[in-house]
């Protein structure tokens, strides 16, 4: 079905949600329509505040999301929130739907929630998640909250999209502790103990406390412990004021620019990839001298690095050197 991009770039940057709404499904099933709405819009967006949420199933996530969304709006803040869910295997779509449970929040009309499928995508968020954050800026939203389910790559990924990422863990989560020690501390700019009424929640925060002040940054922010009870809002205060000292800190540190630098940079080569895995299908099945390349890898002739160095040379005009 053709859309009118005109009139759906005029409804959707006069702020009509449903505009919003069929911008964000156009982007997230991508094809050449998606593409020219992401060219028309570009230069509206990057104005918002970038916050990701992650963290192990369970943790509270969407629970923090939620009370966070109280204190931003108590700030006149107009909020979107993008719920990356993990795929169906069957139809693709999401499966979680997060916005069941933040329907606290549905009626307001500054704040738009939308779950997405991962669509399988490694890194944990969908590539459809960069243009979905363009267009709730476009509409005027000043907060947009990427929240993941915390496995695999996922908490990298979401380190990549985001200004200003939030770990959440639990008390008792020994797993996730290892994890921070084994890496994953780089990327949270705020650590959340959520569940901080349960036993050991002083003990947990000790421990991640103590793991901080063995890393190495590669700025001068140094990431604060905050212990919360998303449930009854307690401590998402603190939670809010220190991803908005985070968010001061980056722009007078000009970190700002070279984190979105970074992620312009890591959209790019995804998108490049996508590019090249499209390319290099059509030109292997159709036939000619790669389709012969091929059956000569599968014989045992040629081997995979010498044909991946004759294709990329064929594709792009040059050899891709290992």
């Amino acid at each position: 079905m053709t859309i009118d991009l005109d009139t759906l770039t005029k409804d959707l940057l006069s702020g009509d949600r449903r505009a919003l709404a069929r911008a964000i499904s156009l982007v997230e099933n991508g094809g050449p329509q998606a593409t020219q709405l992401v060219k028309q819009l570009y230069p509206q967006s990057g104005r918002a505040h970038l916050i990701g949420v992650t963290g192990s199933p369970g943790v509270g996530k969407s629970t923090l999301v939620d009370a966070l969304i109280t204190q931003m709006r108590k700030a006149n803040l107009k909020v979107g929130v993008l719920a990356v869910d993990p795929s169906s295997p069957f139809t693709g779509g999401a499966i979680l739907g997060d916005r069941i449970r933040m329907q606290a929040h549905t009626l307001d009309r500054s704040v738009f929630i939308r779950s997405m499928a991962n669509r399988g995508h490694s890194g944990g968020i969908a590539m459809g998640t960069y243009d979905a954050v363009r267009m709730l800026e476009a509409s005027g939203y000043d907060v947009v909250i990427i929240e993941t389910v915390g496995v695999g790559q996922s908490e990298l990924a979401i380190a990549q999209a985001a200004d200003t990422t939030i770990l959440v863990l639990m008390p008792g989560s020994g797993d996730d502790v290892q994890a921070i020690k084994s890496g994953i501390m780089e990327i949270g700019d705020i650590f959340v103990v959520n569940k901080g009424d349960l036993p050991g929640a002083n003990k947990t925060a000790t421990d991640i406390t103590a793991s901080l002040e063995l890393a190495t940054f590669s700025n001068d922010w140094r990431p604060p412990v905050i212990t919360c009870v998303a449930e009854t809002n307690e401590g998402v205060d603190k939670v809010w004021e220190a991803a908005k000292q985070h968010r001061e800190f980056l722009q007078s540190s000009g970190e700002l620019k070279t984190r979105r630098k970074s992620k312009v940079q890591a959209e790019l080569a995804e998108l490049v990839a996508g590019m090249a895995r499209d390319n290099l299908k059509t030109a292997l099945e159709t036939p000619g001298e790669n389709q012969k390349m091929l059956s000569q890898v599968v014989d045992h002739e040629v081997d995979p690095h010498s044909a991946a160095e004759t294709l990329a040379k064929h594709l792009f005009g040059g050899a891709s050197k290992q």
